[in-house]
């Protein structure tokens, strides 16, 4: 049964009033609050300062494939008022309720080959479910990893280490700005989530003392209801595990780093290349297609996908590049994915010519 917002902020104050037993309960007012908290302990989210025990009903999650963020490591958790729960999906995210908070930390280690060892915390990132839609906060952690504070207008910082196959990288981190958040979080012009789909969700995670089907533990904890049985649902590959068809991994990948804009009702829809997994039609997924405005982030190539030719197709030119101007996805990073970059030549050579 849902509860009103009024109910909701009444909530708010019981947990405000010390009335509920969680030694940190997650505070609705401040949640529903008009205005973003200052700071991310505001929230009371987590338990610690540093953001690494979540409090008495935020619970963590994983995708199957994420977005490419620069070889950060994510950390993400989801919190649903007491008694409310998100609506299962079949396709798209999920239908998610008022007071719902979404939670992603973006953090480096020195050496991202292990990268729990000396793992510093950047920023972390929150999608708040208002009566009105959802809104976009960044928050950017302090030196000593105590606090993180909002920034709305972004950042740049400045972010050193090892990445994955051992070379050396320094980046400019950016820090979106809540503009730059509508640019990839939206549909027909609203602000939406973008990972936490049934079918990307749809995958076992070992929550310390017990290993669990995401959508089965969600049902149980009270933060989605409806579905098919896990087993019987639809659900994402996982892009670099080679057990899985190459086909399916590299369209995941598509799915999850370039489909929040490359769809009907995303800011690239005028474009007419969609890269859902969803998207069955050979045009609409590059299969061929001559872009709508050629220029230079064409590179000088005909086709958004040339079956059997990757060093033709402008899919695989403009993820392989750093340029501002040529490179996709336009934001959220600075690097070239090689891994991801290797993995849709791969899926491009595989195709018939």
């Amino acid at each position: 049964m849902r509860r009103s917002l009024g109910a909701l902020l009444g909530l708010a104050a019981l947990a405000l009033s010390g009335a509920a037993e969680a030694p940190t309960p997650v505070r609705l007012e401040v949640v529903l609050a008009e205005a973003p908290a200052p700071r991310l302990s505001d929230y009371g989210l987590f338990q610690d300062a540093a953001a690494r025990s979540p409090s008495p009903g935020v619970t963590p999650y994983d995708l199957n494939t994420p977005l490419f963020s620069d070889y950060a490591a994510k950390h993400r958790f989801i919190f649903t008022p007491d008694g409310q729960s998100a609506t299962y999906r079949p396709d798209g995210p999920l239908e998610f309720p008022v007071g719902t908070v979404l939670v992603k930390t973006f953090a480096f280690a020195p050496d991202m080959r292990a990268p729990q060892v000396g793992e510093r915390h950047v920023e972390t990132r929150l999608l708040i479910r208002k009566a009105e839609g959802w809104t976009a906060l960044a928050y950017v952690w302090n030196a000593e990893q105590a606090e993180a504070v909002l920034k709305r207008t972004g950042a740049r910082l400045d972010v050193a280490f090892i990445d994955p196959a051992g070379a050396p990288q320094a980046i400019s981190y950016l820090v979106p700005n809540q503009n730059q958040c509508k640019t990839c979080h939206s549909a027909d012009g609203e602000l939406v989530p973008i990972g936490p789909k049934a079918r990307n969700l749809n995958r076992d995670l070992d929550y310390g003392h017990r290993t669990e089907n995401q959508l089965a533990a969600w049902r149980r904890l009270g933060h989605l209801s409806g579905g098919p049985d896990p087993a019987a649902a639809r659900r994402t590959a996982v892009w670099d595990d080679l057990s899985e068809p190459l086909e399916s991994r590299a369209r995941a990948y598509l799915d999850a780093n370039c489909a929040h804009c490359h769809n009907p009702a995303g800011m690239a829809s005028t474009s007419g290349l969609f890269l859902g997994v969803e998207e069955t039609r050979p045009a609409h997924l590059g299969v061929g297609k001559a872009p709508v405005a050629a220029g230079r982030g064409s590179g000088g190539l005909a086709v958004s996908i040339a079956p059997g030719h990757p060093e033709r197709s402008i899919m695989v030119y403009r993820m392989g590049s750093n340029d501002p101007g040529v490179m996709m996805p336009e934001l959220g990073r600075t690097l070239v994915h090689a891994e991801g970059v290797a993995l849709v030549a791969d899926y491009i050579e595989s195709l018939a010519p």
